[in-house]
């Protein structure tokens, strides 16, 4: 038996109009929205777009009613997954081809790759992505160390480890708030502790944020304390899965600490390292509350990473389009590292 393409007429089932058609409703919302939004008003586009998809959804439930039990049960879901995460990307994605300023009633306007060519051009964005690229290597530079330190640590059992565990994680678990007015109140000149045991040997009050080297340390330093524990717990869940017997045969053998870490402990943790640097490095590029709290990008714009540039691009300049743009572009260079990371990843995974 073949099965039935078209209707008594000869029309193509996909283009007869019925409830169930969910192609035909999908191909109108495809033709609609982006034809509305690039003829029709900004509030008229809105409602068009609103139309087309509330009918494919409409068409799509219908067409699944008692067909399909399985999918429909996870539909709301998937429904409140779409309005709250992809729809806001994909209208942020489509805003970085216009121009728009969300301070003015000025509608959209289509301007192409005109965002992305002024980002790619601008002296500013590379300024800010090497004060990012500063940040990201010494911040997780010294939590990969601290972290494995921390790990070799609490690997071995000793009294009060509990409770030392619990104070060392308590960092992770602040808010990016608690952290940044905590380190705000610390680096404080007149009466912070970093600056009251300065002044006790040099009987002047210190100011680290003074200078773009002192900020940019009191940043890392900052990032370094509240994360640093996140390293060590990775690291330490591969210590405590290594084999006790390997280290007993190991030491029937008279092997050295160093043979016994490159042939041992070393290779069970290396993924997890990996794993970390990964997390790290996605978590510090995005850098934005440290900094704002503390520094608030100076002295000057010494201390502004791209995060914070987005923000004052976005709500302190309006320049709506262009900050999604640039939003965009970090995302871009986001999904490089990751795949970076996965390739070395593989590669490791192949020469083992």
């Amino acid at each position: 038996m073949t099965a039935v393409t078209s209707d008594a007429t000869g029309t193509p089932r996909w283009l007869t109009p019925s409830p169930r058609n969910w192609r035909l409703a999908l191909l109108i919302a495809v033709v609609a929205i982006p034809g509305s939004i690039w003829l029709a008003p900004g509030n008229v586009a809105f409602w068009i777009s609103f139309v087309a998809v509330s009918a494919v959804t409409l068409a799509v439930t219908i067409n699944a009613w008692g067909r399909y039990p399985g999918p429909l049960l996870v539909a709301p879901a998937i429904a409140l997954l779409f309005v709250m995460n992809i729809f806001p990307l994909m209208w942020s994605f489509g805003l970085s081809f216009f121009r728009f300023r969300v301070n003015r009633q000025a509608p959209p306007r289509f301007a192409g790759l005109d965002n992305y060519e002024k980002i790619l051009t601008d002296p500013t964005v590379w300024d800010r992505l090497q004060t990012t690229a500063l940040v990201v290597v010494f911040t997780v530079a010294i939590q990969m160390i601290v972290g494995f330190l921390l790990a070799l640590l609490f690997e071995k059992e000793f009294p009060g480890r509990r409770v030392l565990l619990m104070l060392v994680l308590t960092p992770m678990m602040l808010s990016f708030v608690a952290v940044g007015a905590f380190f705000r109140f610390y680096y404080e000149p007149t009466f912070g502790l970093l600056s009251q045991a300065v002044r006790l040997f040099t009987g002047e009050p210190f100011i680290l944020l003074k200078t773009p080297a002192g900020a940019l340390a009191g940043i890392v330093f900052a990032d370094a304390w509240m994360w640093s524990p996140f390293v060590m717990l990775l690291v330490l869940a591969g210590l405590v899965s290594v084999p006790k017997y390997l280290y007993e045969a190991a030491e029937i053998d008279r092997a050295s600490w160093w043979r016994k870490f490159r042939t041992i402990t070393f290779p069970y943790i290396r993924s997890l390292l990996l794993l970390a640097l990964l997390f790290r490095t996605i978590e510090a590029f995005k850098l934005f509350d440290i900094v704002f709290l503390i520094t608030d990008g100076g002295p000057g714009s010494s201390t502004e990473t791209i995060a914070v540039y987005v923000f004052r691009v976005s709500f302190q300049f309006f320049r709506t389009s262009q900050s999604s743009a640039l939003a965009y572009f970090i995302l871009f260079i986001v999904i490089v590292l990751t795949n970076l990371y996965l390739y070395f990843a593989r590669q490791r995974s192949q020469e083992a």
